[in-house]
């Protein structure tokens, strides 16, 4: 088996997603190539030699390459994953603000909104050549897609490639976490199923395996009437005003709400103006990995444990055909896996995952009310999808002006022609 990971270098996906891989039993023995894939010279070698200490440290037999071009890379992957991004933290505080200097109020301005439009097109400028590569040099490969904003870069690469591909994300967890809290009992006591779009879905079953109890109810009365300080309180108002439990993170929510802003506030999270300065220098946040690598500190379970995303145990299902429940996959709705959605959207829901691959299941219907908001979404989407692949500036403005978040449309043809000059280096040209 071959697995090739592309966007490597990241600190944080890139050595979760390594160190998934040279932990699992399941994948020792079985003759597992890891091809690592950067196209930045520097972090691809910190990481390519973190991973070779890992695996001596490990006894795994994976074997390990690297290399800066992809096309070396992918002849003869079964498995290509992918999370991708240029310049981020600094681009994506452009999508933040830009839009805010025009009166456009985000939450976090990352999957929705009308910064992340941008992220949208700059992201698309890096998986769509990936797809191309993969069409090309390993057709029959799966890819695992973590770029986001998941739901939009997934219904081009479905949409405008050949590539079998299925996002994932661990947001589903949070609210799974939140239930097994709230009930003070193991997730794995209750039957569970989300549905919904990436970072904006809604748990439609929770019922106690022992008893056959319909605990949803309960759920959101406990979400509606949760006053501790760790509860979002825009998530808690999703619980009164609409009777749904949702992704229990107001940030990610908020971005779906023109009346997001209005929980999360307005400043960027990850501004420096959030940050408190202190007058001695300190090392940056994140883990020592170049003290990992020089021996100064030893490999520890802070640097080894898993990194709880699904695409090592999804490849282990298929490995093993496991038939085994995963609880959210990103898959276009071709089947009506949600019945009240398009065919053509993305949504995330649950799947059974065996030997022949990924098989989304159906849920049924979203409440209507969830509903209308997920299908304004999926129109931009749509939208977005078509302006890239024509390279349509009307289309994206189109997108733009539907966005709850835009009020003011020569405010939006403004921020539109400021951003697409503004990041013209990431993004494609449009006419």
């Amino acid at each position: 088996m071959k697995i090739v990971l592309i966007g490597a270098g990241s600190r944080s996906f890139g050595l979760g997603q390594i160190v998934d891989i040279l932990i699992s039993r399941e994948l020792a023995g079985r003759n597992v190539v890891l091809s690592l894939v950067d196209e930045n010279e520097k972090a691809l070698l910190l990481m390519t030699s973190l991973a070779l200490k890992i695996k001596d440290h490990t006894g795994t037999d994976v074997q390990i390459d690297s290399y800066g071009d992809r096309r070396k890379a992918l002849p003869g992957a079964d498995y290509a994953i992918t999370a991708v991004a240029r310049r981020r933290m600094e681009l994506w505080e452009q999508d933040f603000r830009i839009p805010l200097s025009y009166g456009f109020r985000h939450s976090i301005g990352e999957n929705a909104g009308p910064g992340a439009l941008f992220h949208t097109l700059r992201s698309l400028e890096l998986v769509m050549p990936i797809c191309r590569d993969i069409e090309a040099l390993c057709p029959d490969a799966i890819l695992l897609n973590y770029t986001n904003p998941e739901a939009r870069v997934l219904h081009a690469v479905c949409h405008l490639t050949k590539v079998n591909a299925a996002g994932l994300c661990h947001g589903i967890f949070y609210a799974l976490d939140l239930i097994s809290r709230y009930f003070q009992r193991p997730i794995d006591e209750f039957d569970v199923a989300s549905a919904g779009i990436n970072h904006f879905y809604c748990i439609l079953k929770l019922v106690d395996k022992k008893t056959g109890k319909d605990l949803l109810p309960e759920a959101v009365n406990m979400a509606m009437h949760d006053r501790s300080a760790s509860c979002p309180p825009l998530f808690r108002k999703m619980a009164e005003i609409f009777g749904i439990f949702t992704f229990p993170s107001d940030e990610h929510i908020g971005e779906f709400f023109s009346y997001g802003s209005e929980f999360t506030g307005i400043k960027w999270p990850y501004g420096l103006e959030k940050k408190q300065f202190k007058l001695e220098e300190t090392e940056p946040p994140g883990l020592p990995l170049e003290e990992y690598l020089s021996g100064k500190r030893a490999l520890d379970q802070e640097l080894l444990k898993p990194s709880g995303e699904m695409s090592v145990p999804i490849i282990c299902d298929i490995m093993l055909d496991r038939k085994a429940w995963r609880p959210a996959v990103n898959v276009m709705n071709r089947d009506f896996f949600i019945e009240n959605l398009p065919a053509t959207g993305i949504v995330e829901v649950p799947a059974i995952v065996d030997g022949e691959g990924i098989h989304p299941q159906k849920v049924g219907e979203l409440p209507e009310s969830f509903a209308a908001i997920v299908r304004t979404h999926l129109s931009i989407n749509e939208l977005i999808t078509e302006a890239y692949r024509t390279r349509s500036k009307k289309l994206l403005l189109q997108a733009l002006v539907l966005d709850p978040l835009v009020n003011n449309i020569s405010a939006a043809e403004k921020m539109l022609d400021e951003m697409l000059e503004l990041q013209r280096d990431f993004l494609p040209e449009f006419e």
